[in-house]
């Protein structure tokens, strides 16, 4: 049988592909994730000698998109664009269609984008040590917003709160934009934001960016100091957008999407406009993406059963 197997999978390998395929991203389209994936998109349809479609299917916190995906035929024409909800999401919720662990296949970590620490101009801190001191002088009184309870933003700042021992006030949205719009209009304090939606707000001076939520300094913001560097260590907080296929899809099929994509992003020109628009290539190895992916699972269901963070 497992004879069998491998020998359709190496058969499918090299008729593949052999008609579209579909990049299901579990988000609206003009988000940061869907024009990830509509630029990664694009240049595998010239690669591959196939149309490459994007399908958003928002709603039920990424579970609608996540289950059309894990139900769909292990065939390497299905695929979805993953993000961090795909490792909270047994954490958050009692019961779940699919099994995060057991029905998908990881191909590649594309690209990451950083969670950036603003404030409203108003704000006095001017780091994170200040923040962290005005907050504790002052609890309960900070407001931070988020893009929905258990969302990447709202968990970011959970952990923040939770290692500088400060009391804040949750305020959360549907939506990271619409509480970036809230706290340019001073009707927030703070918030972790994905750099991709703030950047262009960091400098018109309509927020302030103290820090930023990666192990490292950024590659598209170098100057900005890290928050394990800035009085909070080992505080890390990463928005990541991979690739998963259904459990079952052929080995041969998995590594040659993930070949693909990483000679896409190891591009110049790709390179360059990903940094444009605050994403830094990764394009990691399956075996890796997957070792990140359980990592990801462990750190942030402590968060949330700590935080007692239920879903909406």
């Amino acid at each position: 049988m497992a004879l069998t197997l491998a020998a359709a999978g190496v058969v499918s390998a090299q008729t593949y592909p052999s008609r579209p395929l579909r990049i299901v991203v579990p988000y609206a389209a003009g988000g940061s994730t869907d024009v990830l994936a509509r630029m990664i998109g694009q240049q595998m349809t010239a690669t591959l000698g196939q149309a490459v479609v994007i399908d958003n299917r928002t709603g039920a916190g990424t579970l609608i998109a996540t289950e059309i995906v894990a139900r769909a035929a292990p065939d390497g024409y299905t695929l979805l664009m993953a993000t961090p909800p795909l490792t909270v999401a047994p954490a958050l919720y009692a019961k779940l269609p699919f099994d995060v662990e057991r029905d998908f296949a990881p191909i590649t970590n594309i690209a990451a984008t950083s969670n950036v620490l603003v404030v409203h101009p108003a704000v006095a801190a001017q780091n994170v040590k200040e923040l962290v001191a005005a907050a504790k002088a002052q609890p309960g009184v900070y407001t931070f917003g988020s893009s929905g309870v258990g969302g990447a933003s709202h968990l970011a700042v959970e952990l923040f709160r939770s290692m500088a021992g400060i009391e804040l006030v949750h305020v959360p949205y549907k939506g990271g934009s619409l509480a970036v719009t809230d706290l340019i209009g001073g009707r927030l304090m703070l918030m972790f934001a994905n750099l991709t939606t703030v950047q262009g707000h960091i400098k018109a001076g309509r927020v302030r960016a103290l820090a930023i939520g990666t192990a490292q300094r950024s590659l598209v913001v170098p100057e900005l100091p890290t928050v394990a560097a800035s009085g909070l260590p080992g505080y890390e907080a990463n928005n990541w957008n991979g690739l998963v296929a259904p459990a079952g899809t052929p080995r041969a099929l998995v590594e040659r999407l993930q070949r693909e994509i990483k000679a896409i992003v190891d591009a110049p020109a790709m390179r360059e406009a990903l940094l444009k628009n605050a994403f830094e290539p990764v394009a990691d190895a399956p075996a890796e993406f997957a070792r990140y992916l359980g990592a990801e699972r462990v750190k942030w269901g402590k968060v949330v059963r700590d935080a007692h963070v239920k879903p909406e």
